[in-house]
């Protein structure tokens, strides 16, 4: 009769290899939001799109419910907003003389605001002053 030998006694182990991804994978907003547009394509199932993310389907469908949200309170605060918003691009034979004559800015429009900004302008002062802007409008 052939004995059979334990692994354990043998001082050799079973090891395991998992080679799917790690169970805590973190994504970025920019992941997500792929994710998340790609499941909103006319005729794509979310289920598919989890599989090729490697996800489950509930979590795809947690991103979404998310992103909708966010989208609500964007509307709340911007209420003239009912889609996607872009900025039009000027260039500079839009702009003419103020770009040959150095004097280029920006205008941003939020909230019922326009906020002018020259070149060279502080980050973090346009960032106070937009954030102010914004908090304004959410707080009436």
């Amino acid at each position: 009769m052939d004995e059979i030998s334990d692994d354990t006694k043998s001082g050799f182990r079973r090891v395991e290899l998992l080679t799917g991804p790690g169970r805590r994978r973190r994504w970025s907003a920019e992941d997500k939001a792929q994710v998340v547009a790609e499941t909103l394509v006319p005729g794509v199932r979310v289920s598919d799109v989890a599989r090729r993310w490697q996800l489950h389907p509930q979590q795809v469908f947690g991103w979404r419910h998310e992103a909708r949200r966010e989208a609500e309170a964007l509307r709340r605060t911007m209420p003239g907003v009912t889609g996607p918003c872009f900025v039009p691009i000027v260039t500079e034979s839009d702009v003419g003389s103020e770009v040959a004559s150095g004097r280029s800015s920006i205008e941003i429009d939020l909230a019922g605001a326009v906020v002018r900004v020259v070149s060279h302008v502080d980050g973090e002062l346009l960032t106070t002053v937009l954030r102010a802007i914004r908090g304004s409008v959410t707080a009436a």
